[in-house]
């Protein structure tokens, strides 16, 4: 009898301090964090997940959604026998230019193809001297030509362009240089044929025709002078492409 009480007590013992532990083990805090890289990993499927990710992904999305929105450059081509107005910068001058000289400009009116503004008005030009010829005195009268070689626009975007030889060429002067000798020689014979009859006559020509001769030589040379904001129109000549944002 005393052994059987002797076990129940053992027994009773034994599920009392297995009792004990059990409470102490779930009465223990956890402290598992759960922003650690450890928490976010073991997030079961279909919870959400921690807030530092959700806003590195809501970043994300922006800055792809910018990217995705921005403007692509697009290209226009000017085809050949486009017009291009342009306003000098500097003053072009047979008598002191020289051939394969370079000038600037400004485009007078905006370049536009196919009804979008390629190139705005006060856009760069650039250009070359292709001849020049100076004013002779009783020779040949004065020329100059000039073609555009590129366009620049306000956000420094260079476009490479060729265009048609515009040029201009001075009145001639060989029949007023004609004339004017002519003149010269009448009114020296006259005088002279008024100072002393027939060989005064002579005398008074040969005069006359040197006056008349240097009046020309003096008064002949005349130079094509272009003066900064001349309005100059060109043709390409082949096509040009822009690109524009």
């Amino acid at each position: 009898m005393n052994t059987k009480r002797a076990i129940q007590a053992l027994a009773l013992a034994f599920t009392l301090a297995v009792m004990i532990g059990c409470q102490s083990a779930a009465n223990q805090p956890d402290n598992t964090d759960a922003s650690s890289p450890t928490a976010a990993s073991s997030a079961q499927p279909g919870q959400p997940a921690p807030l530092t990710h959700r806003r590195e992904g809501s970043r994300s999305r922006e800055s792809a959604s910018s990217v995705a929105s921005a403007p692509a450059p697009q290209t226009f081509t000017a085809p050949a026998g486009t017009s291009v107005h342009v306003r000098l910068s500097t003053e072009l001058n047979t008598g002191t230019t020289a051939p394969g000289s370079a000038f600037e400009g400004t485009l007078a009116d905006p370049l536009v193809v196919q009804g979008v503004t390629v190139a705005p008005q006060g856009s760069s030009v650039s250009g070359r001297v292709t001849d020049v010829v100076s004013s002779g005195r009783l020779k040949r009268p004065a020329e100059i030509s000039l073609m555009l070689t590129s366009i620049t626009q306000p956000g420094g975007q260079r476009t490479a362009i060729s265009t048609e030889t515009w040029g201009e060429s001075g009145a001639s002067h060989k029949k007023r240089n004609i004339l004017m000798t002519g003149g010269g020689a009448g009114l020296g014979a006259l005088v002279g044929a008024v100072a002393g009859g027939g060989k005064g006559a002579a005398i008074g020509g040969l005069v006359g025709a040197a006056g008349g001769a240097g009046a020309a030589y003096a008064t002949g040379k005349k130079e094509i002078v272009l003066p900064a904001e001349t309005l100059i129109t060109f043709r390409l000549s082949a096509p040009a492409s822009f690109t524009v944002q």
